[in-house]
């Protein structure tokens, strides 16, 4: 009953200058809702955060400092911040809505041939290079993060959200996807941009076969997989894919990141 909660009481209210319309997807992390900004009668996206985020007297420092450096982020396929604050204990960000939904849900559509998806999978590898070039790893990539608009143009989302809602907050928790972490990140090592590679080669395997590369029962065990299990090759599951993807996969997917690049 208490998951309903956020989308019974917020669609039709009011967060800030923003009118909530309808929810369009949620996570373990946070709701996201198709809204209108009042002062420019424009659609946006909003991810609303739990109130009880705000329990930890630190956590809104934290998600300011996390959030202004994003949204200085500015590259034609990160999706762009509009916004942030908290209403009456709701943190929230909003964001350019795209109305292509996102990758996850493209992904359960069904299998796509090779040559629809070299666009935004080219798209997304130029947005995360962009980003580590600033330095800002992602550490959450996932189809669920990746947003498509009308055009099948990709757009990378919620950059720097999984470090302000994890580790930062709770010490020593393991932050991230378990179905696209890295062996460092499963392990709770230090991460850096080869986490994201690792992630985004899993990312392509699940979008050419339609299905995660790692199967489990619990997530822990997943993490296992990723920590000893080579990733499966890709001609279980389809024959059409040239060799040259299959060894980007593999490469991207290394279990030692100094062989990812």
């Amino acid at each position: 009953m208490s998951a309903e909660k956020p989308k019974d009481g917020l669609i039709g209210k009011t967060i800030g200058q923003y009118e909530i319309l309808e929810e369009v997807g949620r996570g373990g992390m946070a709701t996201v809702y198709r809204g209108r900004q009042k002062s420019m009668n424009r659609i946006v996206a909003l991810k609303v955060l739990p109130r009880h985020f705000l329990h930890d007297p630190g956590f809104y420092e934290r998600f300011e400092r996390e959030v202004d450096v994003i949204s200085h982020l500015e590259h034609p396929h990160i999706l762009p911040i509009y916004d942030y604050g908290q209403d009456e204990g709701l943190p929230y960000i909003v964001m350019r809505f795209l109305a292509g939904g996102s990758m996850e849900q493209l992904i359960r559509r069904g299998t796509r041939p090779l040559d629809e998806l070299e666009k935004p999978v080219r798209q997304v590898a130029q947005a995360l290079d962009h980003a580590h070039q600033q330095g800002i790893i992602h550490r959450d990539l996932k189809p669920g993060n990746i947003m498509l608009d009308e055009s099948g143009n990709a757009y990378l989302s919620d950059f720097g959200i999984a470090r302000v809602l994890g580790s930062e907050m709770t010490g020593s928790m393991i932050i991230g996807t378990p179905a696209y972490m890295s062996p460092e990140q499963a392990n709770g090592l230090p991460i850096d941009s080869r986490s994201d590679i690792y992630a985004l080669g899993v990312v392509l395997f699940e979008l050419i076969t339609g299905r995660e590369p790692y199967q489990a029962e619990t997530p822990m065990a997943v993490l296992l997989k990723h920590i000893n299990e080579p990733i499966p090759p890709i001609t279980q599951y389809r024959d059409d894919i040239p060799d040259g993807v299959e060894d980007v996969i593999i490469k991207a997917t290394a279990k030692d990141p100094t062989n990812c690049l």
